[in-house]
């Protein structure tokens, strides 16, 4: 049985002593909601991978509440740490060598010399984990290779009986995951576009970030088919087919639409942030409304921009 409770003090006590226990506690972030674990016990971490149905060589990332437990945990060089100062709490994943002794488990590391580290930036997820005292494993709280949630709702949707909590802390703002940098090689690398835009980063760094030399799953998010709805999605749409609803943006699509079609505008005005913060639960409630094709209208690779178009190329890739 899963609880679903409102996200005030006792609660989160619960929580942590549920996590402490090698329990799953769905939480909120300011990007999506989690789905926690103690990371350091490989049998909580372990319920992680089944309760998701994810393969077990896609890591984890493991949020902390403090720069002081990162560092404990990771071989963080100078520009790591100047990235934490500028963005720590807040939608920055951050990828470095594991530190002698650190205590996320092999199995949240998916069995990588690396470990991947965030400080989120919401009241419930920090309160959490300090109340655990632990790294606390968690990706999105949704079933593998489904739309991340943003809302209590959609954990229920996906995991309800699959875990022992649900901390209801309302809506997701961000609604897009953390952008993760890797520090594993001689360059910072850019894994995995999110919440934070390239540019900010590069501006920090002082340097361009790289792209991954190497084609194995350093990350999260980086499988090729990932956040899929049970639609078939066509992207980079400039008119209606037969049958198809429609994600717009910017109300590129909606002049074209006969009466009655389905058509859900990620950002009439066309804000890259308004569309980030919509993006997931726009394709749930596509699902909901019986959707089966859904027409995506042309997502400028600016900003958020290619953080977007990064989900929207993997929602819509072959499933395996």
């Amino acid at each position: 049985m899963t609880i679903l409770a409102p996200a005030d003090p006792a609660s989160i006590v619960r929580g942590a002593e549920i996590l402490r226990e090698g329990g799953l506690v769905a939480f909120p972030t300011e990007t999506v909601y989690g789905l926690g674990a103690d990371a350091t016990s490989a049998w909580a971490v372990a319920r992680i991978y089944d309760a998701k149905g994810r393969p077990s060589f896609n890591p984890l990332i493991a949020h902390v509440a403090e720069i002081a437990t990162a560092q404990r945990e990771a071989l963080l060089p100078e520009a790591a740490i100047r990235l934490a100062a500028a963005f720590w709490p807040g939608p920055l994943t951050i990828v470095a060598p594991a530190a002698p002794g650190g205590s996320v488990c092999e199995l949240a590391r998916a069995g990588l010399p690396s470990v991947a580290l965030r400080i989120p930036d919401h009241p419930v997820a920090l309160a959490l984990i300090s109340a655990l005292g632990k790294p606390v494993a968690a990706p999105s709280a949704n079933r593998s290779g489904h739309v991340s949630p943003v809302t209590a709702a959609h954990v229920a949707e996906d995991l309800s009986g699959r875990v022992e909590m649900i901390l209801d802390g309302g809506r997701a703002t961000a609604g897009l995951e953390s952008t993760i940098v890797s520090f594993c090689d001689a360059s910072p690398v850019l894994l995995r576009p999110g919440a934070i835009a390239r540019e900010k980063i590069e501006k920090v760094l002082g340097a361009k970030l790289s792209a991954p030399a190497r084609a194995e799953v350093m990350a999260p998010g980086m499988t090729a088919s990932h956040y899929a709805p049970n639609a078939r999605l066509r992207l980079e749409a400039h008119e209606l087919q037969e049958g198809e609803a429609a994600l717009d943006f910017g109300a590129r699509l909606a002049a074209l639409a006969a009466p009655g079609r389905i058509v859900l505008d990620l950002s009439p005005k066309g804000d890259l942030v308004e569309a980030a913060a919509n993006l997931f639960a726009y394709l749930r409630q596509l699902d909901a409304r019986g959707a089966a094709r859904i027409a995506v209208a042309h997502i400028p690779e600016r900003g958020l921009g290619e953080a977007i178009n990064d989900r929207l190329r993997r929602a819509a890739a072959p499933r395996v």
